[in-house]
This record gives C-alpha cells, structure tokens and sequence, in this order.
C-alpha cells in the first residue's frame, strides 16, 4: 500500500506523502474526515481534530507507560501542569476500580511467555509464584 502511495505521490519531495504546508495537510484532513461521515453516516467523525488526536495518544500513552514525566517530555510540554489533563483523563477512561480480570500464576519463565505473549501483565510474586493479570 505503501508503495502505491509513493507511486501515486504527486509532491516535489518524492519521500513525503503530504505537501509540505500546515494548511494543506489540515484541507486534506477535513476532506476525508467529512468523507467518511457521510460514509459512514456518523457525523460524530466530524467532531474529530489534529488536537483530539493529540490527547487520545497523550492519554493512552500514560495508561501504558505510567510515567507523566516521559509524556511531559514525548509532548514538549515545559511545566507538569499542562500534563496532569492526561493522566485525568486516564484515571476516568480507565478506571480500574470495576475491572473485572483473569488471572494465572507461572512458576518457570516458559509458563510465563506464553501469558505475556497473549498480553497479561506481571503483577507480584507470592511463595514463588508469578502472578500475572489481563483484564476480562
């Protein structure tokens, strides 16, 4: 698909598959984000912007690291305060409270690739039993 893209560029700069102005890019974008609405007859898609996708990857970006410092610096931010809206943002997208989970134990590192391959997350040792969760 990616070549067929590059086939097809028609910018001046064969390795960019969008010009090089803000202006078009942002034209292109509300083109197809409108497309698709109607596409799709869902016209939420045209509340969708540049900034909605900038929180949606700020945000689920601390839900897997859990470092508001490395978001701070992953978005340029120069105070904490600017990166707090995030880590809310998470807490009420993903509140852990109600979760319902699975859970398994591995004793050898070969019980536990499997597990971790399939996306459970290690979560204490109890008397030399891995325990590892994944939610429901």
């Amino acid at each position: 698909m990616l070549l067929e893209v590059k086939r097809k560029n028609t910018t001046t700069d064969t390795n960019r598959v969008f010009a090089k102005s803000v202006r078009s890019i942002r034209r292109i974008f509300e083109e197809t984000r409108k497309r698709l609405a109607v596409k799709l007859q869902n016209q939420r898609l045209l509340l969708i912007h540049f900034h909605t996708l900038r929180h949606w990857k700020a945000t689920m970006l601390y839900h897997e690291i859990k470092d508001p410092l490395r978001v701070q610096e992953f978005l340029g931010h120069t105070t904490f305060q600017h990166t707090t809206k995030y880590i809310q943002l998470e807490r009420t997208l993903f509140d852990e409270s109600n979760d319902n989970f699975i859970c398994k134990t591995a004793k050898t590192v070969e019980e536990a690739i499997p597990l971790i391959e399939i996306s459970f997350e290690y979560v204490h040792e109890i008397n030399g039993l891995h325990i590892y969760r994944k939610k429901a």
